[in-house]
């Protein structure tokens, strides 16, 4: 039998890489072509391949970013690559295009968080690949991800009690639901995001961070702002995106006031039936923490996603290619002491 002969070339058609990607069940937007347009807007330089066959069939892809950081130049794939996990020769020649690539770039590991549910056989395969895990996590590597096969009736029958009052609260206190597809309207989401971050004692992201990706979505459909207003004031916010077989709730925040007037469950609802009606079959919260882990200061967070009812997903966490062993030694140190200090 004839071996198939393939090559990796550098993807040029946003059409061709977004059909392929979201052909895969598993594939969200951390691979889409837009979430790489974002990050160039903001001078990164950007690496988005593909395996083709003799036929110009595309058998694998994979986009990431050169993050250019003290710890530790490397090239971050979040949530790839996208292939046949079965398919040996595709497999070994993407990751070894992955090392090509990072040393291309001058960096001294490839950050890999594939898109694998987590278990002892995808950690087996890191270990093939050659690869080790990493210290810091790239990406949500523990999600709470709801059905969207499930009609309305079973998901609010599936919410905890307090979400359910919630929702009744808030239709008592005719709270509306507005949308926006203009990147001008996150100038209010950055601003209710400074007052969140100096209640909670975090990092806010910069307002050109918000509106450049909010804009690289919005412009082809796949970002929706929402926004709870009472009485002409806006109590909660959230920057969703839908991609493939995903509605990703990307980023959430809530004034003081919407914090006791509840408006951010109903922002939830209506982007699940939004999803219905785009087709997509499924909503992922993103990040959450163990129910024990009663101190991590995410545990909160994790404890409203998880009062929706969603179904518990472990990916396979961040893993390094290592390219500088001996540079490699003070990221992990750097990122080791990082991490203990965040407490994540």
């Amino acid at each position: 039998m004839k071996r198939t002969e393939m090559k990796i070339v550098d993807a040029e058609d946003r059409t061709a890489w977004d059909d392929f990607v979201t052909s895969h069940p598993e594939a969200n937007f951390l691979q889409s072509w837009d979430f790489y347009e974002f990050y160039r807007s903001r001078g990164n330089e950007i690496v988005r391949r593909i395996l083709v066959d003799e036929q110009g069939v595309i058998r694998g892809a994979y986009a990431g970013v050169v993050e250019a950081a003290k710890r530790g130049r490397h090239l971050a794939i979040a949530g790839g690559p996208i292939l046949d996990w079965h398919d040996q020769a595709a497999v070994d020649r993407i990751f070894q295009d992955m090392k090509t690539q990072g040393k291309r770039h001058h960096c001294v590991f490839v950050r890999v968080r594939p898109q694998l549910k987590h278990s002892d056989d995808s950690m087996q395969l890191m270990r093939e690949l050659g690869l080790v895990p990493a210290p810091m996590y790239l990406s949500v590597e523990f999600a709470g991800v709801l059905d969207l096969n499930k009609d309305e009736d079973e998901i609010m029958k599936g919410m905890r009690q307090r979400l359910r009052r919630a929702l009744r609260k808030a239709a008592k206190n005719e709270i509306t639901v507005e949308k926006s597809t203009d990147p001008a309207d996150i100038h209010e989401f950055y601003q209710i995001q400074l007052e969140t971050a100096g209640r909670q004692k975090f990092v806010a992201f910069s307002e050109d961070f918000f509106t450049k990706q909010f804009a690289a979505f919005a412009k082809n459909g796949e970002a929706v702002l929402y926004s709870a207003k009472y009485q002409g004031k806006t109590l909660a916010q959230n920057f969703m995106i839908f991609y493939g077989n995903e509605a990703s709730y990307h980023y959430g925040v809530s004034s003081e006031l919407g914090t006791k007037l509840s408006g951010a469950p109903l922002l939830h609802l209506e982007a699940m039936r939004d999803a219905r009606k785009r087709g997509i079959k499924r909503y992922n919260f993103w990040g959450i923490v163990g129910e024990d882990e009663t101190k991590h200061r995410f545990y909160g967070v994790s404890c409203f996603k998880r009062g929706f009812g969603v179904d518990e997903l472990k990916y396979t966490p961040a893993h390094d290619l290592v390219l500088e062993p001996a540079k490699y030694q003070i990221t992990k140190l750097i990122e080791t002491v990082r991490k203990k200090k965040r407490h994540v």
